[in-house]
């Protein structure tokens, strides 16, 4: 067992299917040397059940890991948007246990939203950043041009503060996303069969850029995949097969990806 710590850097403990099972869910993420979450949040109606997490969190007296939050609005979810959301997203960057913006980019995947709407709003939250400091989770799936696009136009501001979230894309979309200052974190997706290519991207990649997530409650990794739906305890499988890309042990590279998050979500490393 890890004993210095992983740190998932993106689960959405506000999915319905975790409301009724969140302090068994934290106990066990402790057996796998779970030691903070990034609860991740999708649009502004999402903000008061995350709020519901951390007063259930609250509660539970047992060892727990430390839970943060992100705000704002995903892609797919950006022309639901209601009068009063954005303002609602900008209030919450005060709260210090606020970590993050987003998750928010681009998706060409599914068809839920003009491409047009998500640019937009995906601006918006680098404007946001720029104000608070904040760094941006970034989604982005099937559209790495146009991603790289923005992010070069927003990179003339300065360098970038944020994260490439579950990443699936190439070796030079990686290092370029890394010289503009972004980091990248890997999800369950590195443990499949099939992606041999992903690994041997992240076997390249400066192991001070790197994070692990989760993205619960999708994604499981190997040998979860098909038993249940992800959890942060299984980011620790994610973690092992990292470790062994860079030839380090699951205990250092616990080290170094928490690190690396601290220095990436800043309010992680200040809330006690």
């Amino acid at each position: 067992m890890v004993t210095t710590g992983w740190t998932d850097t993106h689960a959405h403990l506000a999915d319905d299917r975790f409301q009724s099972t969140l302090p068994s869910l934290l106990s066990e993420s402790m057996v796998y040397g779970v030691r903070r979450i990034l609860c991740v949040a999708v649009d502004a109606d999402s903000l008061d059940t995350i709020d519901g997490v951390y007063r259930e969190w609250e509660q539970y007296e047992a060892a727990k890991p430390q839970i943060f939050q992100s705000v704002g609005i995903h892609p797919n979810y950006a022309q639901q948007e209601k009068p009063g959301d954005w303002e609602k997203i900008c209030e919450k960057v005060s709260d210090l246990r606020v970590a993050a913006l987003g998750e928010t980019g681009l998706d060409k995947y599914w068809d839920d939203c003009p491409f047009e709407v998500q640019l937009a709003n995906f601006r918006r939250h680098w404007g946001l950043s720029r104000q608070t400091g904040l760094p941006v989770i970034i989604h982005s799936r099937e559209c790495d041009e146009p991603m790289l696009e923005l992010l070069r136009e927003e990179y003339r501001n300065g360098p970038l503060k944020g994260v490439m979230h579950s990443f699936c894309s190439s070796y030079e979309v990686a290092t370029e996303c890394i010289a503009m200052g972004l980091y990248i974190s890997f999800s369950g997706m590195l443990t499949y069969k099939k992606n041999d290519s992903l690994r041997q991207t992240a076997s390249r990649l400066p192991i001070d850029r790197l994070l692990v997530e989760t993205d619960a409650p999708y994604l499981s990794p190997e040998p979860k995949r098909s038993a249940r739906c992800n959890e942060p305890a299984f980011v620790a499988y994610t973690g092992r097969v990292l470790a062994g890309l860079h030839g380090q042990s699951e205990s250092r590279m616990a080290e170094v990806t928490t690190n690396n998050a601290l220095r990436l979500f800043e309010r992680m490393g200040a809330v006690v």
